[in-house]
C-alpha cells in the first residue's frame, strides 16, 4: 500500500505505527526492518528492558513553566529526541530519507543521516533543517573516508557520527525466512561512484570472518587519524562497556551513543538500557551521552534520561512512520513522542529534563 497524505485515524500512539506499518510494507522489508539478527535476542531485550523499570512520580510540584528544552554539547534543542542513522530507508518509502529529513525538519529533530543512505548526503542536505549529522562508516581506503567527510562539511553537516560495532551485520533469521534480500535497486547512494578496492585472495587456511570480513574493521589509529582530518565535532556510537566509553572520551571525542546497533550485530549482546547507568557513571555527569535501542514511547524516553541520557535516538519507529505517511509521518511521530515525554514528565512532577535526570527509578523486578 502506498504512503498516505494524512494521519491515519486510528493513530493514538506513537507505537500504533509499528503494528500499522506492516500494512505498508513488503512483508519481508517489513521483517528485517523489525528484525535485529540471530535469533533476535538483543532486539527483545531492548524493549524488555525498559518494563523492568518503574517511575514513582510525586505530587504537589509546579509544572507550569516546564519544558523540554536541552543544550546538547552546545547545540540548544527544544527537546531530547534526534532520529538515528537508519540505512536504505527507501526499503520503507521510494523517496526514503528525502521524506525522513522534510519531517525532523519541522520538528526541529536532528536528523543522523547514514553513510548507506538510500538518497545522497548532499540530497538529503537539500531537504533537512540546519540540525543535520552525519553518521560514517570508516572505509576500506583512507581517501575514501575522508572524501565522505569533506562532503559532509560542504553540505552543512553539524557533526560527524561514527559507528564502530557494525563491522559484521546479518539479517535475521526471521528474515532470512521471510524471503528478504536487498533489491537490486538499493543501493549506498553515498558510495557508488567510489573505485571498490580488489580485495587479495583468500589464503589457505584463513578465516572468512578474522581474516576476510574484519579486515577493515575500525581501530584505535583509525580514530585517531580521522580525529585529525575534521573540526566538526565526532561522536561515537556503539558503546557499551564502560571501559571502551572512558578510553574513547580520554581521545576528546565529543559525546558517545550508547548501542547495540538495535539488536543488530552481536545477538546476545546486553540491552543498552542495561549498560546505561555504567557508562554513565564511567564517563561522569556532564560528558555528553545520547542514548539509541527500543524506545517506543515518551515513558521509554523519560526512563532513559532517568538512567543516564541527555537525549535519545528513535531508530525503527521513525521508518515505520515513514512507511505509512511519508514526511508527515515522520513529523507526526515526533510530535507524538514529545507530547508524551511532557505528559509523563509533568504526571512525574518534573518540569525540565534536569529534574528527570535527578529522578530514582525504582525496579519493577
Amino acid at each position: 500500500m502506498a504512503a498516505l497524505d494524512r494521519i491515519p485515524a486510528d493513530i493514538q500512539c506513537a507505537q500504533d505505527y509499528e503494528s500499522l506499518a506492516q500494512s505498508f510494507m513488503d512483508p519481508a522489508h517489513y521483517a528485517y526492518i523489525a528484525g535485529g539478527s540471530g535469533d533476535d535476542i538483543t532486539s527483545r531485550a531492548n524493549r524488555s528492558a525498559f518494563a523492568r523499570w518503574s517511575i514513582c512520580p510525586r505530587l504537589l510540584r509546579d509544572v507550569r513553566q516546564g519544558s523540554t528544552a536541552l543544550t546538547l554539547a552546545g547545540l540548544p534543542l527544544p527537546h531530547p529526541i534526534l532520529l538515528a542513522p537508519v540505512a536504505y530507508q527507501a526499503l520503507a518509502h521510494p523517496r526514503g530519507e528525502l521524506e525522513t529529513a522534510r519531517g525532523a525538519a519541522v520538528l526541529q529533530s536532528p536528523m543522523i543521516a547514514s553513510t548507506l543512505s538510500s538518497h545522497t548526503l548532499e540530497e538529503i542536505a537539500e531537504q533537512a533543517g540546519p540540525l543535520r549529522w552525519f553518521q560514517l562508516y570508516l572505509q576500506p581506503q583512507r581517501d575514501v573516508t575522508l572524501d565522505l567527510v569533506r562532503r559532509a562539511e560542504a553540505a552543512g553537516y553539524g557533526a560527524i557520527v561514527i559507528t564502530l560495532d557494525a563491522s559484521i551485520q546479518l539479517p535475521s533469521r526471521h528474515a532470512l525466512r521471510a524471503g528478504f534480500k536487498m533489491p537490486a535497486d538499493c543501493i549506498a547512494a553515498n558510495l557508488r561512484h567510489y573505485p571498490q578496492p580488489a580485495e587479495p585472495p583468500a589464503q589457505a587456511g584463513e578465516s572468512r570472518i578474522f581474516q576476510g570480513v574484519m579486515r577493515h574493521a575500525p581501530l584505535h589509529a583509525d580514530l585517531e587519524w580521522l580525529l585529525a582530518q575534521t573540526r566538526l565535532p565526532v561522536w561515537l556510537k556503539g558503546v557499551l562497556h564502560p571501559d571502551d566509553a572512558r578510553s574513547l572520551q580520554s581521545l576528546g571525542i565529543s559525546g558517545l551513543v550508547v548501542s547495540n546497533h538495535g539488536g543488530r550485530t552481536l545477538d546476545g549482546a546486553l540491552s543498552s538500557l542495561t549498560m546505561l547507568p555504567q557508562v554513565r557513571a564511567a564517563v561522569g555527569a556532564d560528558y555528553p551521552l545520547l542514548f539509541d535501542g527500543g524506545i517506543r514511547s515518551g515513558a521509554d524516553i523519560f526512563k532513559a534520561i532517568a538512567l543516564g541520557a541527555d537525549a535519545v535516538l528513535i531508530g525503527r519507529l521513525q521508518l515505520y512512520a515513514l512507511s505509512v505517511a511519508g514526511a508527515l509521518g515522520v513529523a507526526h511521530l515526533l510530535r507524538t513522542l514529545h507530547e508524551e515525554l511532557e505528559a509523563t514528565m509533568a504526571l512525574a512532577g518534573c518540569a525540565t529534563l534536569h529534574d528527570i535526570r535527578t529522578t530514582t527509578l525504582l525496579r519493577a523486578d
